[in-house]
């Protein structure tokens, strides 16, 4: 989540059928690492800078697995249009 004002609600879902227990998730969610954000401040990197570098490394691990590579360069192009809007709106 990018925004201090965002907001998220994901559906645990258990499923038990006799000795077979399955659950699923639909969404990963969670805050900046701060052991992260501190390693990459702690080498100069503005705080905005080092958010904007640890987003696109989390969303690279998923556009990776996308076969088109025009579909994965669109998504890409979309994702920091979308980061630059969020540090827009913060400053």
């Amino acid at each position: 989540m990018l925004s201090p004002h965002a907001e998220a609600d994901t559906k645990p879902q258990l499923e038990i059928f006799a000795d077979d227990v399955r659950c699923t998730h639909g969404a990963t969610i969670g805050q900046i690492n701060e052991d992260e954000l501190f390693y990459l401040q702690s080498r100069c990197i503005p705080r905005e800078q080092a958010v904007n570098m640890l987003s696109h490394g989390f969303a690279d691990e998923v556009l990776e697995h996308i076969p088109a590579e025009a579909v994965r360069e669109l998504l890409r192009g979309i994702l920091n249009k979308s980061y630059l809007d969020v540090e827009d709106r913060g400053s």
